[in-house]
């Protein structure tokens, strides 16, 4: 797919830095967006439409928030490659739709370590959801934009303003931009256990 129109995103945010703005143009240029906990309320607040996902995936967050997105119907949508009729089918039949946008950043790990807190609790600032969304995303790039900063706002829209959707050029380098991310995210994550003790 070369270009790819947004008319389906899930917003999932730490840093909700601009994201009234952009969620407000996703909707104007008619996109449906789905979220998740602090991120739907902040955005239902805003006046936008908005859906919960546990109302796509009829079960409700658990675990403390621990499980929110980890569902096949939110990964069958990510993960889906929409120029393969079989997953197209494969959707069909189980009633998932696709998303064509996924914006999230991870809970602050480094602020978290930052403050001091034990082990144990520093250990549940650790972002499990939101980088299995993000390299989901990113893997997928072919079919779906990742967007993991809102320092990315911008220039998602003007892509979107410019060519009425994003480009394949432009999706693949937001993938390499968000694994370097995750990577790091990770390595941070593996230098303070390491320096830790349990």
């Amino acid at each position: 797919m070369e270009l790819l129109p947004v008319k389906k995103a899930i917003l999932s945010v730490t840093d909700k830095s601009g994201l009234a703005d952009f969620g407000r143009f996703l909707v104007d240029n008619g996109c449906e967006l789905v979220s998740t906990g602090g991120t739907k309320k902040m955005l239902s607040e805003a006046g936008l439409p908005v859906t919960s996902v546990s109302d796509i995936t009829d079960f409700p967050e658990i675990l403390g928030g621990r499980v929110k997105t980890l569902h096949p119907n939110i990964h069958g949508g990510i993960l889906a490659d929409k120029d393969d009729p079989g997953h197209m089918e494969t959707l069909r039949e189980f009633g998932i739709e696709p998303f064509d946008l996924i914006c999230v950043n991870l809970y602050n790990f480094a602020d978290a370590v930052a403050k001091g807190l034990d082990l144990k609790a520093a250990v549940e600032q650790i972002d499990i959801g939101g980088p299995t969304m993000l390299r989901a995303t990113a893997k997928n790039f072919h079919s779906i934009c990742v967007v993991p900063d809102p320092k990315y706002y911008p220039v998602v829209q003007k892509e979107i303003e410019e060519n009425g959707g994003l480009s394949l050029a432009f999706r693949k380098e937001m993938a390499a931009l968000t694994f370097k991310l995750t990577s790091e995210y990770d390595a941070m994550i593996t230098k303070y256990l390491s320096e830790n003790e349990a």
